[in-house]
């Protein structure tokens, strides 16, 4: 391995020369890491912070890296899948919060507008994006599931007239019908 500096001075390793094809995740090396900083990841997406911004700070690896790392090792992925739930009621609990937040004042006592419309698009972006990332827990129900026969027996409480009361034009109406099956005019 090579280490190499970047215009910006950045120290990176190079880990080898790929052709195009072969940047798929499954083909790219496990760059080792320390379980230690995988649970650190763990407990940070828990609380319900994002895997980029823990990837962010001083000593972690990089999103990429971290993600593929993460998608090769099912166990390892079992438990952040498990995270992001946990992290998920987390954020659903910031948002109570956020929503019970007392509104800034300006002049006179009165409730900042922009203040309120700032937290509303807050609280509705987490939710939407929860509804996203877990729609089975904090999705909207928009179909209705069935399974299984409907059987519908409609009552009218009418009774059924008896055959000497049915008016005559319904039962030539009747005949007619009965003859014209049978191929006669």
């Amino acid at each position: 391995m090579k280490k190499k500096k970047t215009a910006s001075n950045a120290t990176y390793v190079e880990i080898g020369v790929y052709e195009v094809n072969d940047l798929a995740p499954s083909k790219i090396p496990l760059t080792p890491i320390r379980m230690e900083l995988i649970e650190s990841a763990i407990l940070w997406v828990q609380q319900g912070k994002t895997l980029r911004d823990w990837c962010r700070l001083p000593g972690h690896p990089g999103w990429t890296a971290i993600h593929n790392w993460i998608n090769q090792q099912p166990e390892v992925k079992e438990r952040f899948k498990q995270a992001r739930e946990i992290g998920m009621d987390a954020i659903a609990e910031e948002t109570l919060a956020m929503v019970d937040e007392s509104p800034e004042r300006i002049q006179e006592g009165r409730i900042d507008p922009g203040w309120v419309q700032w937290k509303r698009m807050q609280v509705e972006q987490r939710i939407k994006l929860m509804a996203k990332w877990y729609p089975s827990k904090y999705g909207d129900k928009v179909g209705i599931e069935h399974g299984g026969n409907v059987s519908i027996n409609v009552v009218t409480g009418v009774p059924e007239l008896p055959e000497e009361i049915i008016p005559i034009e319904a039962k030539q109406k009747q005949v007619i019908q009965i003859e014209n099956e049978d191929g006669q005019d």
